[in-house]
C-alpha cells in the first residue's frame, strides 16, 4: 500500500510536469523513458498517463532485448568477452537494458492481457530477462573469481592476531562495534595491510578486491530484484565454499574420516592435529569473519536474509570439515599423551566459539554452532577421560626391576614432566573438573593445606599421593636397605626439586614442599643407619680388652681382636666403596649432603679408634701398615668417590694423606 501511494505521487508530479511544460505526445513518451530508467516501477506511468501503447512497449523491449541477446552466453560477443572486464560503457548499457526489460515485465504483470499481442510480449520480456538474469550470472561468477585475493599460507597464518588479554592499550574499535583500521602496533600492521581488525583482536582479511565489492553488488542488485536471488546466491556461496576449501587446503587440513583418524598413527595425527589447531584460529577465528564482512558489503543493503544465507552456505563447508575431525580425535582410543592436544584444541574452539555464534547467529547458522557446542563438550569428556587415564597409567605401573644404583625411576621422570607442561592448563582444567570427585577423603590433614583449593590441586594431590606410594612399592625391589634409602631420597628429592621448578608449587603449597623434604631427611638418616651401623661398631672399645669380659677397663688390650677390628673395618670400608660407587645420586646438592653426613659420622670416630690403638700395633712398621691401611685423610678422600654412578675398587696400597 506504501509502494503503491508512492507510485502516485510519483504519477501525479509526472503529469504536473508534463501539462505545464505543454509537450506533444512524442516529448511525453521520451520524459516517461528517462524517468523509468531511474526505478522500473516508474514504467507503469506509460499505462496510467495514457501515452504509451502496446506497439510502443514492444518498441522499447525490443531496443533493450537486442543489447541484451548481443550479450547472450552462447553468442559470439558473449563467449569471448567479459562486460566487467575492459568493457564498463558497455556493462553499463546491458544494465540500462536489464532494467528496461525488468520494469516491462513488472507493467505487464500489472495488466489484464486481453489481447494475444500483449501475452506475447510479456513472454518475449520474460524470455529476455532470462537471458539476462543467465549473462549476469556468468558475470557474477567471473568477477568473484577474478578478484579473488591470492591465497598464501604466510598470509592465512599472519591472520590471528595474537593481543593478550590485558593488552587493553591494543584494542582497536570503531563506534557501535564496527571494526576500524589502524591504531596499535599489531594491529597498525594489519591496517597497512589492507586489513581490518575488530574489537575482539580478529583480522579480517580482505577477501576480494575492493574494487570489485561495486560491481558486485550491482549485479547482485539486479538479479534479486529480478527475482534471481536464489541464483545469485548458489553461484556466490559455490565459489566462495571453493575458496574456503582452498583455505584448509593451503593450511594442510585433508577431509578425513571418522575411520581414516581411527587407524592412523599417533605421531602421524599429532601432526594433523597441530595443523587442525592453527587452522580453527585462522578460519574461525578470522577468515570467516572477513567471509561475513563481504557478505555484508554485497548484499548488506539489498536483502540482510540474503547475505546470512549467502554467507552460512559460503561458510559452513570448511567450519563442519573442522569439526568433523575434531569429533574425531574425541573419540579415538584414549591414552596419556594425547591429553595435551586434546585440551589444546578445546582451548582453541573455546577461543573462537563465541565468534562463530556470532557469526552464525539466526535459523540458518543455528546448526553449525550447535554442532561447535557439541564438539566442544566431546572434548572436554576426551579431556577428562584422558587425564583419568593417566591416573590409571600411574597406579597401574608395576614393573619389576630395580633402577641400577638407586637413581631416578623413569615413572617418576616421566610423570613430573608430563604435570610440569600440564600445569599450563590449569585453567581449562579446572573448568573441566570443577565438578569432579577426585577422590581425596575430607579426612585428610595434608589437603587442607594445599596453596589451592582448586580442583586441579586436588587431582594433582591425589596423583602425586599415588605416585608417591608407587616409589615406596620399588623401593622395596631392593635387598640391601641401604640402597632402598637411596631410591627413595633421590625419587622424592627429584619430585620435590620439579614441583619447585614450576607453577606445581603455587598449587600444591609450601606446607606440601617441606613435608617432602621432611621425608628426604628421614630416608638420609635410614641410609646412614643402614649402610654405616656395621662399619662403626668395628670402632667401638667393646671387646678389645682382655680384662673380663673384654672391657679396657682394667685389663690390657687385646692385639688380636685389635687387629681383627682394624680388618674388619678395612674390608667393611671397601665393600662400601665398592658398592656405592656405583650407586647414583645425580642432585649435586643431596650428594654432598650426604658426603658430609657420612664424613661427620665416620672420620671422627675413626680418627679417635686410631689414635687410641694405633701404639698397640706400632712394635714393627709391617704390622701397623698391614692393619691401619688408611688415614682419616685417605678415608675423607674416598668419600668424595660415593655415589658418582661409576663402580671403583680399593687397592692395598694405602693413600697417602
Amino acid at each position: 500500500m506504501a509502494a503503491a501511494e508512492g507510485d502516485e505521487r510519483v504519477i501525479a508530479t509526472a503529469q504536473q510536469i508534463v501539462k505545464s511544460l505543454g509537450t506533444t505526445k512524442n516529448v511525453t513518451k521520451d520524459m516517461i523513458m528517462i524517468l523509468s530508467s531511474f526505478d522500473n516501477r516508474l514504467s507503469t506511468m506509460t499505462e496510467l498517463l495514457g501515452g504509451s501503447s502496446t506497439g510502443e512497449m514492444e518498441e522499447r523491449l525490443e531496443v533493450a532485448e537486442a543489447k541484451i541477446m548481443h550479450w547472450d552466453s552462447n553468442s559470439s560477443a558473449g563467449r569471448h568477452s567479459s562486460l566487467w572486464g575492459d568493457l564498463s560503457d558497455e556493462a553499463e548499457d546491458f544494465l540500462g537494458a536489464v532494467d528496461e526489460v525488468a520494469g516491462l515485465t513488472e507493467s505487464l504483470g500489472k495488466l489484464s492481457l486481453a489481447s494475444d499481442d500483449e501475452r506475447e510480449l510479456l513472454e518475449r520480456a520474460q524470455f529476455a530477462l532470462q537471458i539476462a538474469m543467465d549473462r549476469l550470472e556468468d558475470e557474477f561468477q567471473q568477477v568473484l573469481i577474478r578478484n579473488t585475493v591470492p591465497l598464501e599460507a604466510d598470509r592465512l597464518k599472519g591472520s590471528i592476531s595474537t593481543r593478550r588479554e590485558d593488552d587493553v592499550g591494543s584494542e582497536c574499535s570503531g563506534e557501535g562495534g564496527e571494526p576500524e583500521c589502524g591504531g596499535g602496533s599489531e594491529e597498525g600492521d594489519a591496517a597497512d595491510r589492507g586489513e581490518c581488525v575488530d574489537d575482539e583482536g580478529v583480522v579480517a582479511l580482505d577477501l576480494i578486491q575492493q574494487e570489485a565489492i561495486s560491481d558486485l553488488k550491482v549485479i547482485a542488485h539486479r538479479m534479486i530484484r529480478s527475482g534471481y536471488g536464489e541464483e545469485c546466491c548458489h553461484v556466490y556461496s559455490s565459489v566462495r565454499r571453493d575458496v574456503l576449501e582452498e583455505c584448509l587446503s593451503i593450511l594442510g587440513v585433508d577431509k578425513l574420516s571418522i575411520d581414516d583418524v581411527q587407524k592412523m598413527e599417533w605421531n602421524t595425527l599429532d601432526g594433523k592435529i597441530r595443523r587442525w589447531i592453527q587452522a580453527v584460529k585462522v578460519v574461525i577465528g578470522g577468515i570467516i569473519s572477513g567471509e561475513h564482512r563481504l557478505c555484508d558489503q554485497i548484499f548488506g543493503d539489498l536483502d540482510g536474509k540474503m547475505g546470512d544465507m549467502c554467507f552460512v552456505e559460503a561458510a559452513k563447508g570448511a567450519v563442519l570439515q573442522l569439526l568433523n575431525f575434531g569429533e574425531a580425535v574425541s573419540i579415538v582410543r584414549r591414552s596419556p599423551e594425547k591429553l595435551f592436544r586434546i585440551l589444546d584444541m578445546y582451548d582453541a574452539l573455546a577461543q573462537v566459539l563465541p565468534n562463530l555464534g556470532s557469526l552464525f547467529s539466526g535459523n540458518s547458522g543455528d546448526h553449525v554452532v550447535e554442532e561447535a557446542k557439541t564438539l566442544l563438550v566431546s572434548l572436554g569428556e576426551a579431556a577428562k577421560g584422558t587425564f583419568a587415564e593417566f591416573e590409571n597409567a600411574v597406579r597401574r605401573e608395576t614393573s619389576r626391576t630395580p633402577i641400577q644404583g638407586g637413581a631416578i625411576h623413569p615413572l617418576v621422570r616421566y610423570v613430573m614432566n608430563y604435570l610440569k607442561l600440564l600445569v599450563d592448563y590449569s585453567d581449562t582444567l579446572n573448568v573441566l573438573m570443577d565438578s569432579e570427585d577426585v577422590n581425596i577423603s575430607e579426612e585428610d590433614e595434608e589437603i587442607k593445606y594445599l596453596g589451592s583449593s582448586s580442583p586441579m590441586a586436588r587431582r594433582l594431590f591425589s596423583l602425586l599421593s599415588l605416585l608417591e606410594a608407587n616409589v615406596v612399592e620399588k623401593s622395596k625391589l631392593y635387598k640391601d636397605a641401604a640402597i632402598q634409602y637411596i631410591f627413595l631420597m633421590n625419587n622424592i628429592q627429584y619430585i620435590v626439586q620439579r614441583v619447585k621448578d614450576s607453577e606445581l608449587s603455587a598449587l600444591l603449597g609450601d606446607r606440601w614442599v617441606k613435608k617432602r623434604r621432611g621425608q628426604v631427611r628421614q630416608y638420609a638418616t635410614g641410609y646412614l643407619r643402614s649402610a654405616w651401623h656395621k662399619v662403626l661398631s668395628c670402632l667401638k672399645d667393646e671387646g678389645i680388652g682382655s680384662g673380663s669380659g673384654g672391657s679396657l677397663s682394667g685389663g690390657s688390650v687385646s692385639k688380636v681382636a685389635l687387629k681383627e677390628r682394624f680388618k674388619s673395618f678395612n674390608l667393611g670400608f671397601e665393600d662400601i666403596y665398592r658398592n656405592q660407587t656405583a650407586w647414583n645420586v645425580p642432585h649435586a646438592q643431596l650428594r654432598e649432603e650426604l658426603r658430609i653426613s657420612i664424613s661427620e659420622k665416620v672420620i671422627p670416630a675413626y680418627r679417635s679408634f686410631m689414635g687410641r690403638f694405633r701404639s698397640h700395633l706400632e712394635s714393627t712398621r709391617r704390622h701397623a701398615d698391614k692393619y691401619i691401611k688408611y688415614t682419616p685423610e685417605d678415608l675423607e678422600a674416598y668419600l668424595l668417590d660415593l655415589f658418582e654412578g661409576v663402580p671403583l675398587t680399593l687397592g692395598h696400597q694405602r693413600r697417602k694423606s
